[in-house]
């Protein structure tokens, strides 16, 4: 039985309905998959994670965090054996997508500042109201972030960015810098929960209230970590006059839980601001360097940005020249802080597949993008002569050509691709995908896919990219 009719019979037996559509939802930095599930009256977000530990820990998080009353996503159903779940569906709007619609122009509107406001509001019921009886037993892949866990991060940093990026290093020399500045790090208070990844991706507006979710590498530690991960998120680019607003907003906030000394908090602050911004540019070279997906390459010059800031505002009290002399060099690199801004040209990822094997996921990791169904069209693939032909064929492409429909069919799909290919060379967005599916994927899907990037190469300046899945060419 396939993950789909899997998690289709979890679905069912919780709802007590029958699934009408499953659909793959685009995939996040993780290897979990996610599909949308839909039945007559109930909906859920069906989960497939090889990662067994990490599954039990996300499950358990959010069983703790509901019973504290906190805005997590409901657990519907596990089945652990087979590594799959069901949660409740909180929508896409997250406090990113929202930051993007209301911040332009360079104006960080008092709406968006109010959101943050009351996102930091929550931050210390995860970091000290819920974390009183919190089992860490149950934390993976620490139970802590302890000098172990911030050595991996840095050496994330160091293999996966500074590698790949061809930033040149001494390594032994960089070694003992990080063991210093873990060292200064670990000196504050480190007895809280630290979330792992509070940024504005993992924070949902639902209902007109705020949710958080991918909590799952929660561990204990230092408060300074998650507000830092969130003020410091690489492309929602937070003005530093903003950003020093929220963070008095959060040690008032957070003294309503704990007393801390405001001066000593804000010194270990940046320390952490610097370790998460490495972390997340070792994300960014892993995801976009390694893997060859484009858009987190795009986060690297605000990151660098981040760096910059911190290296000519904030002095920490521990000597790291090599670690310093490292991050100065990612900061004088024109070829990092060019990177996803080099070429703004729109892509437009065209691929037929077959119903049988399902809709393919957007790579890219904007979603959306558009999905036709092609069966309306007479199938040649009925006929025996056909059968092995695809829709690159000449005589399957003469087959086609003389149906009635397909004109009609095309044109339609022409008027409503070019309005999104307009709109968004317009707005500077970078990725459109588009889907042609067919019985087989062999024919009608094949035909029709390269009829559309015919069409657009001859009218527009984009890349378009084409791939066919049942033939496995592009």
């Amino acid at each position: 039985m396939s993950k789909n009719q899997q998690l289709i019979k979890l679905f069912e037996n919780w709802s007590g309905e029958k699934a009408i559509n499953i659909s793959p939802l685009p995939p996040s930095g993780s290897y979990r998959k996610y599909y949308g599930i839909k039945g007559k009256n109930k909906v859920a977000i069906g989960v497939f994670n090889p990662d067994k530990k990490e599954t039990i820990a996300f499950i358990k998080f959010s069983k703790h965090f509901l019973n504290k009353g906190l805005n997590v996503p409901e657990i519907y159903a596990e089945e652990l054996k087979k590594n799959i779940y069901l949660i409740q569906d909180l929508g896409n709007t997250t406090l990113y997508s929202y930051l993007s619609n209301v911040y332009k122009n360079s104006i960080f509107p008092k709406e968006l500042i109010d959101m943050y406001k009351e996102v930091i509001k929550k931050l210390p019921q995860f970091q000290i109201y819920a974390a009183k009886d919190f089992d860490y037993s149950i934390c993976y892949p620490r139970a802590s972030f302890d000098k172990q866990s911030m050595i991996w991060d840095l050496n994330y940093f160091k293999y996966y960015f500074l590698k790949l990026a061809k930033i040149p290093f001494d390594e032994q020399d960089l070694e003992n810098d990080f063991q210093k500045f873990t060292n200064y790090l670990l000196k504050t208070d480190c007895s809280f929960f630290l979330y792992r990844d509070f940024q504005s991706r993992n924070i949902i507006i639902y209902n007109n209230k705020i949710y958080f979710i991918d909590y799952q590498g929660g561990r204990k530690g230092a408060l300074q970590y998650d507000l830092a991960s969130l003020l410091y998120d690489a492309k929602a680019d937070i003005p530093q006059h903003i950003r020093n607003e929220l963070l008095k907003e959060y040690i008032k906030n957070v003294q309503k839980f704990v007393n801390i000394n405001e001066d000593e908090f804000i010194q270990y602050f940046y320390g952490y601001v610097l370790i998460r911004i490495m972390q997340a540019m070792g994300s960014y070279g892993f995801r976009g360097f390694y893997e060859k997906k484009e858009h987190f390459l795009q986060s690297i010059p605000y990151a660098i940005e981040n760096l910059e800031y911190l290296l000519n505002n904030v002095t920490l009290p521990i000597e790291i020249p090599t670690l310093t002399n490292v991050l100065k060099r990612v900061v004088d690199s024109q070829e990092l802080k060019n990177l996803g801004r080099i070429k703004n040209i729109l892509k437009v990822n065209i691929n037929s597949f077959s119903y049988k094997k399902g809709i393919p996921v957007d790579t890219s990791g904007n979603g959306g993008g558009f999905v036709f169904d092609c069966r309306a069209i007479h199938n040649p693939g009925r006929y025996e002569k056909y059968k092995l032909l695809t829709g690159l064929d000449n005589a399957v492409i003469e087959f086609l050509e003389k149906e009635k429909n397909l004109d009609n069919f095309l044109n339609n799909v022409f008027l409503l691709v070019d309005q999104s290919v307009e709109n968004y060379q317009q707005r500077r967005f970078t990725n459109l995908m588009v889907n042609f599916g067919c019985t087989g994927g062999q024919h009608r899907s094949v035909y029709c896919a390269e009829m559309l990037a015919k069409h657009l190469k001859a009218k527009y300046d984009i890349e378009v990219r084409i791939h066919h899945v049942e033939l496995d060419t592009e």
